[in-house]
């Protein structure tokens, strides 16, 4: 089953355009990479089924549902998360406020305390911080943090969006390996990265974007490296 369903997508900002004519395919439970370089239009596709960009034309289909243009509340509500570039959450709050920022949707409250206690049983630094600051973690744990707050609003699909940039190798390898484990209990994962061996080790299916478009696409395992790269820089 797919679970979301992107077609002849184009959006701009002002008149540059950023995506063209984007057309790609999500199986639910299952984990997909979109591999580009800066300004490919990796960040911009996951805003637009996020809700926080408008597509100027084409349709986001999700669970069988047209959601184009929906506001990025309705979009979550659906059952759409997305992890922000960089760790982003909430500074001057702590640990434990973030996360139940999270859990705003009426079916997320609902559900608040379990949810929760998975979040800290995925992570359990998280738990042993829940009453420091935000502003206060390390760049790995306020990572952490951002991946917790997405998983409380119960999500069945969830956006990561350059969730490697700037930390350590070692504490990329542990988030991947937290990745897996939420993959495991069916939630439907894509992964936007600019690191091409990570992408395609990571994942079952992978895009590749140049310029706002879809160059190479295919099972994760049948993609060489060195085609990915290839079409990665427009070779």
């Amino acid at each position: 089953m797919i679970i979301l369903r992107i077609e002849n997508l184009n959006v701009f900002y002002g008149d540059f355009q950023a995506i063209r004519n984007v057309s790609l395919e999500i199986p639910q439970g299952s984990v997909v990479s979109l591999i580009g370089a800066n300004g490919a239009g990796k960040s911009t596709l996951l805003k637009a089924v996020s809700g926080l960009q408008k597509p100027a034309a084409g349709k986001i289909t999700y669970s069988g549902a047209d959601i184009t243009g929906l506001s990025p509340d309705k979009i979550v509500a659906a059952g759409i998360s997305m992890v922000p570039e960089g760790g982003r959450v909430f500074p001057r709050l702590t640990v434990l406020e973030n996360l139940l920022v999270g859990s705003y949707t009426p079916k997320a409250r609902k559900k608040r305390n379990t949810l929760l206690e998975k979040v800290y049983e995925l992570f359990p630094r998280l738990a042993e911080r829940s009453r420091q600051l935000a502003n206060s973690l390390s760049g790995g744990e306020r990572q952490m943090l951002a991946i917790g707050r997405a998983l409380m609003s119960d999500p069945r699909l969830i956006l990561f969006d350059e969730i490697s940039l700037g930390l350590a190798p070692r504490v990329i390898k542990d988030i991947y390996q937290r990745i897996k484990e939420i993959n495991r209990t069916g939630t439907t994962i894509v992964l936007v990265e600019q690191d091409v061996k990570r992408s395609l080790k990571a994942s079952e299916k992978s895009y590749v974007l140049l310029e706002g478009k879809v160059v190479l696409a295919g099972r994760s395992k049948e993609l060489s490296e060195e085609e990915v790269r290839k079409a990665y820089f427009g070779l």
